[in-house]
């Protein structure tokens, strides 16, 4: 299916946040997604994923969940495949995480929420939420503080969902009504098998709908423009992503 894309911003409780949104381009309306990005941010590969997400029949909407610090990119993107460069950007960007709090990352995902049931391109009716690397969490968080508007999320290759933090996102499931999935990377630092585990064991007591697996890849195996890149790995995440949006979401297309 052909699509359209365009730069978007969204009013938002920090600002204007800067965003990329693609929808097919056969008019009607299609079910939103939300799509949030890993911590490298905002970038070709991403607009990339969510163009491959609209081809399926969805309006997809990518923000700069980073847009209080400036519009995408925050810093010049350097080659991902090599480990100097790779290290060095990383170096910049932690702190900015650091800083995307619950208090803020809550908040905004209202305002992307309210921005996906503006348009008219968007049918009426809950809408999904996928995530990669720190986006997992994030979708996470989503799920659970709009029960009402989200019937499906996913993460991929997600970051530190359950741990010791009194803020640590799966603490906070109770009141999720999505069905989600989660992908997690082989040998991760960021998501080790006591985690997943910490995660499941929340999961099935607030009595939620999921699934979880163990992809055959590193962590940030779905991203094409670093060295962690499995295309086996993306392509199970399209053969788990897909069936669950088209479970849980209004007919698309």
């Amino acid at each position: 299916m052909e699509t359209t894309s365009l730069d978007v911003d969204i009013p938002a409780p920090g600002g204007t946040a800067d965003a990329f949104a693609a929808h097919p381009a056969e008019d009607g309306q299609y079910p939103g997604v939300l799509m949030y990005m890993d911590v490298i941010g905002l970038r070709p590969v991403i607009r990339d994923l969510a163009r491959e997400l609209a081809s399926h029949g969805y309006y997809v909407l990518a923000p700069n969940v980073f847009y209080r610090h400036g519009r995408a990119p925050l810093f010049p993107l350097p080659d991902m495949t090599e480990p100097e460069g790779r290290e060095a950007f990383i170096g910049k960007v932690m702190p900015v995480m650091a800083e995307h709090t619950p208090d803020k990352s809550v908040p905004d995902s209202g305002a992307y929420l309210e921005f996906l049931a503006r348009q008219e391109r968007v049918s009426p009716g809950k809408v999904g939420v996928t995530g990669y690397c720190m986006g997992a969490a994030l979708a996470l968080r989503t799920a659970s503080a709009h029960p009402g508007r989200v019937a499906a999320a996913a993460g991929f290759h997600g970051a530190r969902l359950a741990t010791d933090a009194p803020d640590s996102p799966h603490l906070d499931v109770g009141g999720i009504t999505a069905e989600l999935h989660f992908g997690h990377a082989e040998n991760d630092a960021a998501m080790p098998p006591e985690d997943i585990a910490r995660l499941n064991d929340a999961l099935d007591a607030a009595g939620v709908a999921y699934t979880s697996e163990v992809y055959p890849g590193p962590h940030g195996f779905t991203m094409s423009d670093t060295a962690a890149y499995s295309p086996p790995a993306l392509e199970r995440h399209w053969e788990r992503l897909l069936p669950l949006l088209h479970r849980n979401l209004p007919d698309d297309g």
